[in-house]
């Protein structure tokens, strides 16, 4: 047997030989030395020792074991370094652009433009972005349920805002680990304003405005056809335009306004007196009409102060966003909603009356309070209906996982409730 021993490569090859340096990344080879107390033949019979003239056959040996052992090198390479990169690849190293889905409810996403948004959820994500390599690409949806719906399709590889984690949103998109407790909490206008602006507002955002428009109309063509009507059969009827519908006016107004016909002459017996009972209906239709409403309308006003929590909702208009569990849970209530793409609409019809409350996330309405203290605005009552909120992803998403380990250890850091205090205080 033989033994295994580094050689200068440079006595094979030459010292001025580029493979003698590059075989081995130095000048040492491996030489086989013959075991000197087990003889050999050599290649024409007789035995050799130790040292064996370097005849043309007795080099073939030594170059065999070379060309082994440079062989074996190469595939121990090609085994070893593509592990190497694999692993890089599974620890995230690679940067990659994901197409980020913003939904602006502040404080969690203030986005103002894609370009530049801001918010507690859009500063967690870059810090999940920076430690995953990852660029971002956002674009802003208009509501909660177009940014679910453009996630479930892929158009979106992650939603980034306060998403509700729900069994049903779980079937249609991928979450991650929740990173915020929330709730549903109710908006209220602690300032109501009954006067004639208030009122004139409430009632154009309820549409009666319009109806009032088309009594308005009838009452118009109404003193004209009294006005021909009594030119027509009544002789004592003003002969002037101008006196005569006036006096046509007069009459339907006072039908309108107290729902009792004036002194008048009966031109037709009994079926004048069947014309005039019918004429009586109408008036106090209209009367009734106009009263209602803007006694309605008032009393939304007004109301708004008598709300402490969710049982007080029933029988009133309440706002909610679109796609939200919020509109989810009034219908569920069988509640009178009005749904608005976000938060400053919502307060919008708030003011105007056509709505009596809005019913929102916890933390939203609460900042949106404490930042435009000026508006008399209050929210009520304690949470109900807690919640947890997270990251959607596309359904099948490899990012499920890195970004969940990711969350954790932000989690377990304290990063996270670093921001809650940043945008919330304590008060989170």
């Amino acid at each position: 047997m033989g033994r295994i021993e580094f050689g200068d490569a440079s006595d094979l090859f030459g010292r001025s030989s580029i493979f003698s340096r590059n075989l081995l990344g130095s000048n040492r080879f491996l030489r086989v030395r013959p075991d000197t107390n087990a003889p050999t033949k050599a290649d024409d019979g007789m035995t050799t020792s130790d040292q064996i003239p370097m005849t043309a056959k007795t080099r073939r040996g030594p170059l065999r074991q070379y060309t082994v052992t440079a062989l074996a090198l190469c595939m121990l390479a090609l085994i070893v370094l593509p592990g190497f990169a694999v692993a890089q690849n599974a620890t995230g190293v690679t940067r990659e652009t994901v197409k980020i889905g913003l939904y602006e409810s502040p404080p969690f996403v203030m986005a103002g433009s894609s370009e530049n948004p801001s918010g507690m959820a859009v500063d967690l994500w870059e810090k999940l972005a920076e430690g995953l390599e990852i660029t971002s690409d956002y674009t802003v949806y208009p509501s909660m349920s177009e940014l679910r719906k453009a996630t479930q399709r892929g158009d979106v590889g992650v939603a980034v805002t306060n998403m509700t984690v729900t069994h049903e949103r779980a079937k249609t998109v991928d979450f991650t680990h929740p990173w915020f407790d929330g709730g549903m909490r109710i908006l209220t206008n602690q300032t109501a304003d009954t006067g004639l602006a208030a009122v004139i507002r409430g009632l154009s955002s309820a549409g009666h405005l319009k109806a009032y428009g088309w009594l308005a109309l009838v009452i118009v063509l109404s003193t004209l056809g009294l006005t021909f009507f009594d030119r027509r059969f009544d002789p004592e009827f003003p002969k002037r335009w101008r006196d005569g519908v006036a006096n046509s006016f007069h009459n339907v107004m006072s039908v309108v306004t107290s729902g009792r016909i004036p002194s008048r002459k009966n031109l037709f017996g009994w079926v004048g007196r069947i014309w005039s009972a019918i004429w009586l209906v109408c008036g106090i239709g209209v009367l009734a009409y106009v009263t209602s409403t803007v006694t309605s309308v008032m009393t939304t006003l007004a109301i708004t102060g008598t709300i402490t929590g969710p049982g007080d909702l029933p029988g009133l208009t309440v706002g909610v966003f679109e796609g939200t569990v919020e509109e989810e849970f009034a219908v569920t209530m069988g509640l009178d909603t009005h749904s608005y793409p976000g938060i400053e609409s919502a307060v919008t019809a708030l003011g105007a009356g056509t709505i009596s409350a809005v019913i929102g996330d916890a933390p939203v309405l609460e900042y949106y309070v404490k930042i435009n203290p000026g508006l008399g605005l209050d929210v009520v009552g304690p949470i109900f209906e807690p919640d947890k909120y997270a990251f959607a992803l596309e359904p099948g998403s490899p990012l499920r996982k890195p970004i969940t380990v990711q969350l954790l250890a932000l989690k377990e850091d304290g990063t996270i409730d670093q921001l809650k205090r940043d945008y919330f205080g304590d008060a989170w």
